[in-house]
């Protein structure tokens, strides 16, 4: 049992013995007890399809998991668009998580094969009160994994710590892998808007949408709606800055180790990825000119036994003329992207979840590079007790840190304000090899950091007082960014916003944050000048 259903057993506890005391007393007391025994099932709200009934919190807030926001995309509605939910009858229950979407067990969540489905598209909110007095800011997470793995169920991505501090949380699931990111010529054929592989992303501009239709009445602001999220939520996020599909639709956004270049590659073009999802259907056991109500009913087991570990390149963001009409990286560097204010950064030790350090070091610099090569083998020579070893550094520089400042130049050359960060909590003990400790921040800044290993098969971390408050440092700056912007407030020492040349930042680390400028300013330098070089070749 989860410590947030052994709070409300408690509660619920406490309150038998209330009632059992008012039954004493009169008769008059026995109807006033039995109307507050009701008050007591659970706080229950109208949205999209009917009434959801869900429970408490330990502070007098209100918690709703697994209430859907789209139908399920199961048979003929697999791949396809997400559709409005339909009306139910009857109060539903939403004190459980819904199913994760369809996944291959991973390292965070072992247990994907019992606790997943093709029916996920669920979300959870987590309201500061209840009964509803004031309007507040909405923070909206979308987890990450790849773009392969994951869903808010895990007890990390649990909101109630964040919706104590006086916002309402929202989490949600959306389609992975082949399921979310899977084009396919037949898929384009059918689809109204003549595109097709960015379902997941699809899934999150719904989400977006039934928030602004029902959040006020678990009383959020539709006005003065942050994204935020981590690796891929974050990846995805600067997808959705670029979209048609989300413009003026939210307020603010956090980026956590996730920018507009993908580390794992670059968005792939419509037809390309056509190609590589027809390829990769035919290792589905159907023929090459199976029809799409054949492809649809293959079984998802077997799909997912056909589908690659990651790095899985046709998996994923595609250019589709749609949901993403440009490549998001070339979005922000023309400046057109969404004009929100953001905060962005990554770990001190960042680089592909999942993978270990890279080997033939050189070779990668000479292969990156090319004519910048000989600047770049010198910044890259000696290990170093922040950053790691040389590979580490390479991996988190190129993948992570360094498309993250260029972004967030990018952004602010637009006239928009930007706060960069960098998570340096170390020495903890290594998740992998090189000590990566990759989207381990979420977790402090949700207040959950020490249950990142609870119920999966990282090695567990040892955690200090000195943790607990930099957790309740970093949830103070994040809530003040979703409350009006600006991550700055009374009790936390200042954060610079981000401009070049200073490029100032805030790093996180044990003792607490420190306002730092120019975070490897060199390496930094040089990846951008080679990505700029790299542009005008194309």
């Amino acid at each position: 049992m989860e410590g947030s259903e052994i709070r409300r057993s408690v509660i619920g506890g406490d309150a038998q013995v209330r009632w059992r005391q008012i039954v004493a007393s009169s008769a008059i007391a026995v109807c006033v007890g039995l109307s507050f025994v009701h008050a007591q099932s659970g706080p229950t709200v109208e949205v999209n399809g009917g009434t959801i009934r869900g429970a408490w919190t330990a502070n007098g807030g209100a918690v709703f998991k697994g209430v859907p926001y789209a139908q399920p995309p199961v048979g003929d509605l697999r791949w396809r668009e997400p559709l409005p939910v339909r009306q139910w009858t009857g109060v539903r229950d939403a004190t459980r998580f819904g199913a994760i979407c369809p996944q291959q067990p991973s390292a965070t969540v072992p247990s994907a094969a019992e606790i997943s489905s093709e029916d996920c598209l669920f979300l959870n909110v987590w309201s500061p009160e209840w009964p509803i007095t004031a309007t507040r800011p909405v923070l909206l997470w979308i987890p990450g994994g790849g773009n392969i793995n994951g869903g808010t169920s895990e007890a990390r991505h649990d909101g109630e710590h964040l919706a104590r501090r006086g916002v309402v949380v929202v989490t949600i699931n959306y389609r992975l892998g082949s399921f979310g990111f899977f084009s396919h010529p037949a898929l384009t054929r059918e689809s109204p808007h003549k595109a097709s592989g960015n379902q997941g992303l699809l899934d999150q501009v719904a989400a977006l949408e039934w928030v602004r239709a029902n959040i006020g009445r678990f009383g959020g602001d539709t006005n003065a709606i942050t994204l935020a999220g981590v690796s891929a939520g974050a990846i995805d996020i600067s997808a959705l800055m670029t979209s048609p599909l989300t413009q003026n639709k939210f307020r603010r956004a956090i980026m956590q180790s996730g920018a507009s270049r993908n580390p794992i590659s670059g968005p792939l073009s419509l037809s390309d990825a056509e190609q590589r999802g027809a390829s990769h259907a035919a290792t589905w056991g159907v023929s090459p000119d199976a029809s799409l109500p054949q492809l649809r009913a293959v079984p998802a087991s077997q799909i997912l036994k056909a589908q690659p570990v990651r790095p899985v390149v046709h998996l994923n963001v595609t250019v589709d003329g749609y949901v993403v009409t440009q490549a998001p990286d070339e979005v922000f560097a023309h400046g057109a992207q969404h004009k929100v204010p953001i905060i962005m950064g990554s770990a001190a030790r960042d680089f592909t979840p999942g993978a270990a350090p890279p080997t033939g070091l050189e070779s990668l610099i000479e292969q990156a590079y090319g004519p910048l090569a000989s600047r770049g083998r010198p910044l890259y020579a000696a290990n170093d007790p922040m950053y790691g070893s040389a590979e580490v550094q390479w991996a988190t520089d190129t993948s992570f840190r360094c498309p993250a400042h260029m972004q967030l130049g990018q952004h602010v050359a637009a006239g928009n304000a930007a706060f960069a960060y960098e998570f340096a909590r170390l020495p903890v003990p290594e998740i992998q090899p090189g000590g990566n400790i990759h989207g381990l921040d979420g977790g402090y800044v949700f207040g959950t950091f020490a249950e990142r290993a609870q119920g999966t098969k990282l090695r567990p971390m040892h955690f200090t007082p000195a943790d607990a408050t930099l957790s309740d440092v970093m949830q103070q700056y994040w809530i003040n960014f979703v409350k009006t912007g600006d991550p700055n407030g009374s009790g936390v020492p200042a954060w610079a916003a981000f401009r070049d040349p200073a490029r100032a930042y805030l790093q996180f680390v044990e003792t607490g944050p420190v306002a730092k400028d120019g975070l490897r300013r060199a390496q930094c330098d040089l990846y951008i000048e080679n990505m700029n070089r790299v542009s005008r070749s194309r």
